[in-house]
């Protein structure tokens, strides 16, 4: 089994749904992905469990790997026997940080009702994990010029603005823009200018 695994994969290794939180900076991670039962999502949520939940807990204070059933001790308000009644019932947790400057981690859940995760299967969604806390990393290739446009443009300034304001023509904001959005991947100036906010880039 590849390090390569795409979300179907990662689907079929944790067919009782899976959570992955990446590059969490101070509040809110870059990306998420939220696969876990609905009603389960619904019943967590009602119930603010995440103030109590013994596997956020861990995953916000530790990296490496954690098997679910190795926290029932350190589980007071009983979230994880409520889970299983969701069918989540084996889980392990993997949580990654590389020492970057800005103090993001990510870490995914993924869980099973029908057996615990092979030694193998936690290997190959580790790798997944670290692989894309790797890819979601903050470009580091953006010019200053770039990034003076791509916060004026989360500022909601028009083209025209921005070039006044930076005394340059359109066709150089126009030309920074679109160079910014090649580097971040994205397809408009605005979604641009999001994903380096996320990043805190702007």
């Amino acid at each position: 089994m590849s390090s390569l695994l795409s979300l179907d994969d990662v689907g079929q290794l944790a067919p009782a749904g899976y959570f992955i939180a990446l590059r969490i900076g101070f509040a809110f991670p870059v990306e998420e992905i939220n696969a876990l039962p609905p009603e389960w999502v619904e019943h967590y949520t009602r119930n603010r469990y995440m103030l109590f939940d013994p596997v956020i807990r861990w995953a916000y204070a530790h990296t490496g790997i954690m098997v679910w059933r190795d926290l029932v001790g350190d589980d007071p308000k009983g979230i994880l026997a409520k889970a299983e009644e969701y069918g989540l019932c084996h889980g392990v947790t993997i949580s990654v940080f590389d020492g970057n400057a800005e103090g993001q981690r990510s870490f995914g859940s993924f869980a099973r009702s029908d057996r615990a995760f092979s030694d193998l299967e936690i290997k190959v969604l580790e790798a997944f994990v670290k692989r894309r806390h790797r890819e979601m990393a903050p470009p580091t290739n953006l010019t200053q010029a770039e990034l003076q446009a791509l916060g004026m443009v989360k500022d909601g300034l028009r083209l025209k603005q921005i070039a006044f304001e930076l005394d340059v023509t359109e066709g150089a904001v126009k030309q920074r823009l679109k160079n910014a959005k090649d580097k971040l991947g994205a397809n408009t100036s605005t979604q641009a200018a999001a994903i380096a906010a996320q990043h805190g880039l702007i």
